[in-house]
């Protein structure tokens, strides 16, 4: 890179941080701690990713997703999932409406899926059916309804809550749904010190307010920013092998996965490894990834994408185990070059 390109790298990777730190500090006001969770759900919307938000109800993922919704000022929708809604309460219907004149006509009225942030609440409480009218917005950012295809206005982003499989009354969410997160967080209880800060937050007169710091436009530049930055070719090699780590009968498959997986990672973990690396090299000051931007995001961006068979099941194996000992046992390709 010459020296004037180096210079705009170090303005971009500047600007990045700037425009991420002013909604991540924004956050900060109404949430408290979570802070690797803040770090994925903004990872997921300047990579131009989706992403699914997993714990029990009272953590304050509602809060978190309706937050940023206020602080990038984007339109923002919120659906409750609930198990009687049907694929046309989020995607929209034809109407018969009157005309001022007299008459009839079919007119399409939008559901809530036409915006820019989508807070998918307790998605995992719909049915199959209804969840799946999600697939085409997520992949193609366009819905269709009769003969009709509608484009959806950038950036656009689902943010998805879920409760815990094993709660009653939810349905798992189906693989390529799944797929089509950048990321799965797991949000967990708050430390025992940040309890106090949250009761003086919320059960005293005072309202905290969340300000617009971003527009859409910033977004898309900073999106622009990120698929920009260089990935060097044994970073590429190393996501690689991770992915097909998960993968059982592959070359890199460690023991641990192929006894224990039933489907591993998809080429869109990979993707989801480079562009949420992306990020992290961005926020390090770097304006190239390296092996431990690819490291760090692996947890988030594969461990929905990896399904445990019944024997692991059984033995209580879990994706993230799998994760784990795939980061432990495949190396990058100048570590093993040098070993």
């Amino acid at each position: 890179m010459s020296t004037q390109g180096a210079a705009e790298a170090r303005k971009a990777a500047d600007r990045f941080k700037q425009t991420y730190g002013g909604i991540q500090e924004q956050i900060a006001r109404v949430m408290v701690g979570q802070e690797g969770v803040v770090e994925g759900v903004l990872t997921a919307l300047f990579a131009g990713g989706h992403v699914l938000l997993e714990g029990v109800p009272g953590l304050g993922k509602t809060l978190l997703i309706s937050s940023l919704g206020r602080a990038v000022h984007l339109p923002f929708t919120r659906i409750q999932f609930t198990p009687d809604m049907m694929p046309a309460d989020i995607i929209g219907t034809q109407v018969l409406v009157e005309k001022e004149g007299g008459g009839h006509e079919v007119e399409f009225e939008e559901g809530p899926l036409v915006s820019n942030i989508i807070l998918a609440d307790e998605i995992n409480r719909a049915t199959p059916k209804t969840q799946s009218a999600l697939l085409q917005a997520m992949q193609e950012r366009e819905i269709s309804v009769g003969k009709r295809t509608i484009q959806l206005e950038e950036p656009y982003c689902v943010m998805a809550t879920q409760n815990p499989v094993e709660q009653e009354g939810t349905y798992p969410l189906p693989e390529a749904q799944l797929d089509r997160f950048l990321f799965k967080l797991l949000v967990g209880y708050p430390e025992e010190h940040e309890y106090r800060t949250i009761l003086d937050r919320t059960v005293g007169d005072d309202v905290i307010e969340v300000e617009a710091v971003s527009t859409g436009e910033a977004i898309l530049e900073m999106r622009h920013v990120v698929r920009q930055v260089p990935v060097p070719e044994h970073v590429q090699d190393y996501a690689i092998r991770l992915m097909m780590g998960t993968q059982p009968g592959s070359k890199y498959a460690t023991a641990m996965a192929n006894d224990n997986v039933a489907l591993g990672s998809s080429p869109r973990g990979a993707q989801a490894l480079l562009l949420a690396g992306k990020v992290q090299a961005l926020l390090a000051g770097r304006y190239t990834v390296n092996t431990d931007d690819i490291k760090k995001v692996a947890p988030p961006a594969l461990r929905h994408r990896v399904i445990i068979n019944f024997q692991g099941q059984s033995e209580g194996v879990t994706p993230d185990r799998i994760i784990e000992d795939v980061l432990a046992k495949v190396q990058p390709a100048t570590e093993v070059a040098s070993a």
